[in-house]
């Protein structure tokens, strides 16, 4: 089987915009302790290591900024800022080639299957994500709020761009936050491709409307999903090559997680192979 494609360094807006995000999400850093709002990237444990499957439940190292689907309008819930990401070479919102976000279709919550004219399935391991999007000035949920988000399938391929994949467009699609903030997508676990630790790209919009116009982004960011979990995954059929590109990188050293530890990024995901799994994550704009 052909490696996964490492992303190139130049992402979709540019290598001079990714060196201003990584000056200042470094600069940024150095003064967290002060109370500035978390703008920078994300890091954690090592990979070098490959865990013995299981058919069991197993829970990852929950973020920092913990993670809710009951997100209400209550001070208590003091969730941090998401870090802005870059959206990647691949993101199909028409800021690096196509646009998927103006068909019609694109707003569901089941994203494994593409469609329009596009007849692909994604096979994988299920995974459920489910993010609630919180206000972080007010600590409370957006209800109405848009997430588009989107991935790479079990070989690493992104539909729209690469090899195979070109004319499908699975594992995209738009959700509207409820009256609790969250959004719930349906999908397959991503595949480790060279270069990054397991990731999903997501971006935050005000509203559907807007989304679906590929209008103003509120904020654009990345889940990382956790070792042990991906190592599990990586030891099943389908998922080849993942786990060699997973013991080669880790969270510390990815370029978009290895900034913080990814301490607001970092998914807590439960479930099993069988069953499949479910990460969340609170997303604070």
């Amino acid at each position: 089987m052909t490696p996964p494609t490492q992303p190139p360094p130049n992402h979709d807006r540019g290598l001079e915009y990714d060196l201003a995000t990584l000056h200042r999400r470094r600069f940024l850093g150095l003064f967290t302790a002060a109370g500035l709002a978390a703008v920078a990237g994300c890091s954690a444990d090592d990979s070098t290591t490959t865990s013995t499957p299981s058919t069991t439940a197993t829970s990852a190292t929950p973020s920092t900024s913990t993670s809710t689907s009951t997100a209400t309008t209550d001070a208590s819930l003091d969730v941090d800022e998401i870090p802005q990401e870059t959206g990647g070479p691949y993101p199909g919102d028409g800021s690096n080639g196509p646009n998927v976000l103006t068909q019609s279709g694109i707003v569901r919550s089941d994203i494994t299957k593409s469609f329009g004219s596009a007849s692909g399935v994604a096979a994988g391991v299920p995974l459920t994500v489910e993010l609630t999007v919180v206000d972080a000035d007010q600590d409370k949920a957006l209800e109405g709020a848009a997430v588009y988000l989107w991935h790479c399938d079990a070989q690493g391929r992104y539909s729209l761009y690469s090899d195979g994949v070109t004319n499908e467009n699975y594992l995209r699609g738009v959700q509207a936050a409820d009256g609790s903030g969250k959004v719930t997508f349906t999908t397959i676990f991503p595949a480790a491709y060279m270069g990054r630790w397991p990731h999903i790209h997501f971006e935050v919009y005000a509203s559907t409307a807007e989304a679906t116009n590929a209008g103003q982004i509120t904020r654009t960011s990345q889940l990382a999903l956790p070792k042990d979990v991906c190592s599990t995954v990586y030891a099943t059929d389908g998922y080849d090559g993942s786990a060699q590109n997973l013991s080669q990188t880790s969270l510390e050293n990815d370029n978009v997680f290895g900034d913080d530890d990814g301490v607001h990024q970092l998914a807590t995901v439960t479930g099993d192979v069988s069953g499949g799994y479910v990460a969340t994550l609170t997303v604070g704009v």
